[in-house]
């Protein structure tokens, strides 16, 4: 009996998928990068295995709990006039225009020649972004983290 195409086709593409979602979580992130885990205190990672970050947590320990941002931005201190900026990274869901998700953040692109792309929503009609969690730095250091507009933790 000769193989259907279309099976192998789609058998294929659910074996991608598998693998890109496996790349999203927090433990694939610690066990591919064991030189950083090797600084980190056992409370800290205890947080970054369930995908949590707390001010003082450094950008390589923000990328191991949460992976790469969808946006980096900076922003004045709100009142200080010294020109002082923090770092910002966003952290997004994607949606269609009533409200569907779509994917979420980072782990639904790869990358051609250094650009990101979104293969299969990239040109999705009235797709729409949302802000789902922002980490604020101060130099390396996590000094607050934002959800939903609120301030979740504050140094």
């Amino acid at each position: 009996m000769k193989p259907n195409p279309h099976i192998t086709l789609v058998l294929a593409a659910c074996a991608g998928a598998l693998g890109w979602a496996g790349c999203a979580t927090p433990q694939t992130r610690i066990r591919n990068h064991p030189e950083i885990v090797a600084r980190i205190a056992p409370p800290e990672l205890e947080l970054i295995k369930k995908g949590r970050v707390a001010p003082g947590f450094d950008m390589e320990m923000v990328r191991l709990a949460l992976g790469e941002p969808d946006r980096v931005g900076m922003r004045a201190k709100e009142g200080d006039s010294t020109g002082v900026t923090n770092e910002v990274w966003t952290y997004a869901n994607y949606e269609s225009a009533d409200g569907r998700p779509l994917y979420r953040g980072y782990y639904h692109r790869y990358y051609v020649a250094g650009n990101p792309l979104y293969p299969f929503y990239l040109n999705y009609p009235a797709r729409r972004e949302r802000e789902r969690f922002r980490v604020v730095f101060k130099g390396d250091k996590v000094i607050s983290t934002e959800k939903d507009g609120a301030v979740a933790n504050l140094n």
